[in-house]
């Protein structure tokens, strides 16, 4: 069983690999912010107060988040492994997590703040299958349409400019005493981010003893 961790400000590709990486190794993808999109799109209790936080561009709580990925982990659909995106992202979710369960890698996605918020905002967002897209290296293949399902892609409500400004400086802030906390539990791996995805991956597949990407996709595991 595998257990990942991927860590970085908003627009660091922390969607963009972990989709690699659990599509090539049959691994679940545990994304808090997915999980918390699914409730503001859902219209449920927790959606209006996560709806609240974006609004004000602040982080949603500590004890809303924690409570839904306990949730989402208790399900134990992950036979193979999974790879963590954007939970824990702070010491007082680590020490939640690690109470509860161990890792094998930690990969800290690093990418200048400008670059990280120029992707960010390029980011689009199927609202029916949840299918993430990017402008600037990852169309769809018809304009403002999913691939997947055909549905109209969305901007994300928090993808503002000041709201991600704000975003990235508390990522930065907690980051640091993020990783030094995870490394008395497991390896981490700092990995330039600013580069194209395949040589991302790449490195994130060296640095873990992992298949090549590029084998995965000659035996038909990723899609031109």
């Amino acid at each position: 069983m595998r257990k990942y961790l991927l860590v970085g400000v908003p627009g660091s590709g922390k969607s963009t690999h972990t989709a690699m990486l659990t599509r090539d190794l049959d691994l679940v993808r545990i994304s808090a912010g997915d999980i918390l999109r699914w409730h503001v799109g859902h219209h449920t209790k927790i959606g209006a107060r996560v709806r609240q936080a974006m609004a004000a561009g602040r982080l949603v709580d500590e004890s809303l988040v924690e409570g839904v990925m306990r949730e989402r982990l208790e399900q134990h659909d992950w036979n193979h492994g999974f790879v963590l995106d954007g939970f824990p992202r702070n010491q007082r979710q680590a020490e939640f997590f690690l109470e509860r369960y161990d890792l094998d890698a930690v990969i800290c996605l690093d990418v200048p703040d400008a670059q990280a918020r120029d992707r960010a905002l390029s980011r689009r967002m199927c609202g029916d299958c949840g299918l993430d897209y990017n402008l600037i290296g990852g169309r769809p293949r018809c304009e403002g349409v999913c691939d997947s399902c055909g549905s109209h892609l969305e901007t994300r409500e928090d993808d503002t400019p000041e709201v991600l400004t704000a975003r990235i400086e508390d990522h930065r802030e907690s980051i640091a005493a993020l990783l030094d906390r995870l490394r008395r539990k497991a390896p981490v791996f700092v990995v330039d981010a600013s580069r194209d995805p395949e040589t991302v991956q790449e490195e994130i597949r060296t640095l873990l003893g992992l298949p090549s990407h590029r084998f995965g996709r000659q035996q038909g595991g990723d899609q031109p």
